[in-house]
């Protein structure tokens, strides 16, 4: 890529969607330079890593049982959030205005797929940021 190509992330995400192609969402998931192989056997998992796919050996992790990727740890249980970006939001000071409150539910918001019922939980919070509405800060927030 030469110097000060600005969109050089996304001609390098063209470029590996294009090389993955036939294996994405079959045994393959990349984003930019993480390259996850998943599999339901080990016998499967032997032959998708055989399929033509090189890679610098030295970088790479085999056989794991749970491995983090983008943030996340990926097990045969499912998908569920590194406990240390959890960690983030339980150490949150409390919000003293409404643009703080909008800060960090942007931020809790992002794992709202992981919290049943998450909407209620924060329904509180999200009232706080109705116009006309004063910043009472109670045990409810």
């Amino acid at each position: 890529m030469p110097f000060g190509l600005t969109n050089a992330p996304t001609t390098f995400m063209d470029l590996m969607n294009r090389v993955f192609q036939p294996y994405l969402d079959w045994f393959v998931v990349v984003f930019i330079d993480e390259i996850l192989v998943y599999s339901k056997t080990e016998d499967q998992h032997d032959e998708h890593l055989s399929m033509q796919l090189y890679a610098k050996f030295s970088k790479c992790e085999f056989w794991l049982r749970e491995v983090m990727f983008l943030r996340h740890v990926v097990s045969a249980e499912g998908i569920r959030v590194n406990p240390q970006n959890i960690k983030v939001v339980l150490d949150w000071k409390q919000p003293k205005t409404v643009s703080e409150i909008r800060s960090f539910l942007g931020l809790a918001g992002y794992y709202r797929c992981f919290v049943e019922g998450f909407s209620l939980i924060a329904a509180p919070l999200t009232k706080l940021l109705r116009k006309g509405v004063p910043f009472n800060w109670t045990d409810a927030q």
